[in-house]
Parts: C-alpha cells; sequence; structure tokens
C-alpha cells in the first residue's frame, strides 16, 4: 500500500503532465512532417542533402531527423523516425547521433549554469555526433534488417485524410510509449531516492569514475545524469554545485562525459522498443564519453604546461 501511495501514484500523476507536455511539442511537428512527406518536400530535401547524408549511410530525407533532435528532445525526432520507412542499419546511426545531439538549445543551457561554455558544448555534441555516424557507416553491417515498427506492407496514404488517420495512429502509439517509458523513470528514481541508494549508489561507483577520467566527488551527479539525463535532472545537478559539494574543474569534466551520455536508461528504452540493440547505442555512448574526457584531460595538461612555460620565459 505504501508503494502505492508514495511511489506509483505519484509517478503516474507526474508522468501524466510530462506526458502532455511533451505531446504539445511533439505532435504538431510529426504531423508537420507527415505531411511534407506526403506532398513530396522530403523527397524534394533529400536531392540535396544526399551526397552529404551518403558518408553518414543515411537517405538525405532522414537529415529533418537529426535537425529536429538538435532543438527538441528525444521524442520529437523519434515521432518522426515512425512517421518514415528506415532499415535497422539507419535505425541505430540516426539513435546514435540523435541521443549525443537531442535538446541541446536546453541542455546546453544547464551545463553553462555549472560553469561550462554553452556554445563549447553545444559544438561538441553537434561535431562527435557526426563523426559517430561516420565512424558506425564504416563498421556496421550492410543488412541490419527493419526496424520492429516498419510494417512491411504499409498503406500509403492518398489523400489528406489518410495522412491525418495515419498520424493519429502513430500519436496514439507515441503516447503510450512516452507515458510509459517517464512512469518507469520515476518510479526507479523515486525507490532509490526513498531507500536512500543515490549515495550509496555514489559511493559504489568510484573505481567507475575513475576509469572515465572523473573525480570521486561526481558521483552523485554522474548517476543523476545518467538516470534521469541532463533536462529532468537539471534542478538537482544544479543545487549540488551551488553547496560547493564539486570544484569547477571537475564539474567541467563530468559535463563533456555527460554532453555526449547521459539519460542511458530512457535513452536506450525508446530506441531498444523499435528493434535497436543496446550494446550498439550504449556501447559506442560510453567509449566515446571516455575518450572524450581523456582527450579533454590531455589538453588541459598540455596547456598548462605551455603557459607555465611561457611564464618562465
Amino acid at each position: 500500500m505504501n508503494f502505492l501511495k508514495q511511489i506509483l501514484f505519484p509517478s503516474f500523476r507526474k508522468s501524466g503532465s510530462t506526458t502532455i507536455w511533451l505531446l504539445k511539442i511533439i505532435l504538431p511537428i510529426s504531423l508537420l512532417v507527415r505531411f511534407l512527406d506526403y506532398f513530396g518536400a522530403l523527397a524534394f530535401i533529400a536531392q540535396f542533402l544526399d551526397p552529404v547524408f551518403l558518408h553518414l549511410g543515411l537517405p538525405g530525407s532522414t537529415a529533418i531527423i537529426f535537425i529536429t533532435s538538435i532543438f527538441l528532445p528525444l521524442y520529437a525526432p523519434l515521432a518522426i523516425i515512425m512517421s518514415m520507412t528506415v532499415t535497422l542499419r539507419e535505425l541505430t546511426i540516426l539513435a546514435l547521433m540523435c541521443q549525443i545531439a537531442h535538446n541541446l538549445p536546453v541542455e546546453s543551457a544547464i551545463q553553462a549554469k555549472t560553469g561550462t561554455s554553452f556554445w563549447s558544448m553545444f559544438s561538441l555534441r553537434i561535431v562527435v555526433s557526426i563523426l559517430v555516424g561516420v565512424l558506425l557507416n564504416l563498421i556496421l553491417p550492410a543488412d541490419m534488417g527493419m526496424p520492429l515498427f516498419v510494417k512491411v506492407n504499409a498503406e500509403l496514404p492518398t489523400s489528406v485524410a489518410d495522412v491525418l488517420v495515419l498520424w493519429l495512429k502513430g500519436s496514439v502509439q507515441m503516447a503510450l510509449l512516452i507515458f510509459f517509458i517517464v512512469t518507469v523513470l520515476n518510479v526507479i528514481y523515486k525507490l532509490l531516492e526513498q531507500n536512500n541508494m543515490l549515495v550509496r549508489l555514489s559511493k559504489a561507483i568510484e573505481s567507475v569514475l575513475r576509469f572515465f577520467g572523473l573525480s570521486e566527488s561526481t558521483g552523485f551527479l554522474w548517476l543523476i545524469g545518467y538516470i534521469v539525463g541532463l533536462a529532468y535532472g537539471g534542478a538537482l545537478m544544479i543545487d549540488q554545485m551551488k553547496e560547493g559539494k564539486v570544484t569547477r574543474s571537475d564539474a567541467e569534466l563530468l559535463n563533456y562525459h555527460l554532453a555526449v551520455s547521459h539519460s542511458v536508461i530512457e535513452d536506450n528504452l525508446l530506441f531498444v522498443a523499435l528493434g535497436v540493440s543496446v550494446w550498439w547505442i550504449l556501447g559506442v555512448r560510453l567509449v566515446v564519453a571516455w575518450l572524450v574526457v581523456w582527450v579533454r584531460r590531455i589538453f588541459l595538461k598540455m596547456k598548462r604546461k605551455a603557459m607555465y612555460s611561457y611564464k618562465n620565459i
């Protein structure tokens, strides 16, 4: 009974309001994309972008998915993906690119409040996402099949009414998916918070943090970023910074890590539900996050040495 009153029911209420807020952003965009596809606008755009996206192993029409992800949460590009026909190989590449570079104005602003440059985070995530796309295009198997959501004999819309009906069906599916995933996240977080597990976990992952080149003092913030992400967990992360529990330099390295790898539960569930392998999307992000932090540490070390040498000239 306590679980229902203290955990499940509050999670339902919070998930309901979050779902409504997200759908207000997502549904108009998904409808617009369906009409753009119906009237041939996506095919027209693809003619110009195909040569560029060829290096990413993607058709030019998918550029709108990546561009949308830059400015909005992952649910928006996901809605567009479900409005198009893509292969599993293409979806895997898009999943990694969108996971790394999504909702950048909001999340980069949150990271800026903890002392890291807005534009450094914004540009880092776009550059890394493109590099990851190029790399995946080189190493992924040529034929990986089709995603779970694709219907081989999908009905093509022949009128505006058909477009609206297909959009409505997809919207219901999307709303249920969002509500389910957000509810799972809220339940997990409330259980961890109620049982004081976040503090315990932060101590248990000290060796993991050292491997990633991060300070042990950032354990709690690292967990917050991985469990609820930068947008949902931003307020908690900012509070920790204001209390002075983490130095500015340690927080900056954490921001570089979280910039390319955060919200691994929610982000991965979204694409695993469509058939993408969790090992590809999780493994690549962890490797890239490791590389980004250690390259940053090497750069800062070289910068300090150069400044020291300059002062002693």
